[in-house]
């Protein structure tokens, strides 16, 4: 099983980025976290993001709020799965200049990308991404999702 890598811009991220490791975690998947910044960092980013494939990572999950370029700049580095998490931040206008620096990438640098504050989504994405070629996490996925359908079955019955 591969690892996946949960980067962000800065520590203010990770109570949203949280959400994704916890996923993992649960699902049994190796994380490593770090801070990437873009735009104080971008020695970083760039060893980063070209030797993550040979560093034994699987998907990145990039987090960054404001103008929001790691995601983007990970994808333009990386051949890997790169799931973007646009962070409402406190730079940001609404959130939405991070939704659509992350979400509106060029032809030829894909990132999937999430909803705002987003992270889980990122998790189950990257364990569904892993799970389609280890199928001990996929068991683990389908059993996730089976859980879903058991909880809303249980709130319908409460209403009654």
């Amino acid at each position: 099983m591969g690892k996946v890598g949960v980067i962000m811009g800065s520590k203010s991220d990770l109570p949203v980025m949280q959400d994704a490791i916890d996923i993992l975690k649960g699902f049994d998947i190796e994380v490593e976290v770090d801070i990437v910044s873009a735009h104080r960092t971008p020695e970083k980013l760039f060893d980063y993001g070209k030797h993550a494939h040979t560093n034994g990572f699987k998907v990145i999950i990039a987090g960054a709020g404001g103008a929001a370029h790691l995601p983007g700049m990970i994808a333009s580095l990386s051949p890997l799965p790169v799931i973007g998490v646009p962070v409402k931040s406190s730079n940001s206008i609404d959130g939405w200049d991070s939704v659509l620096s992350i979400l509106q990438m060029p032809g030829g640098v894909p990132v999937a990308t999430v909803a705002l504050n987003g992270a889980k989504n990122a998790g189950i994405l990257a364990a569904q991404i892993i799970g389609s070629h280890d199928s001990c996490v996929l068991d683990k996925v389908v059993a996730y999702k089976e859980g879903l359908k058991l909880k809303v079955h249980e709130s319908a019955k409460d209403l009654k």
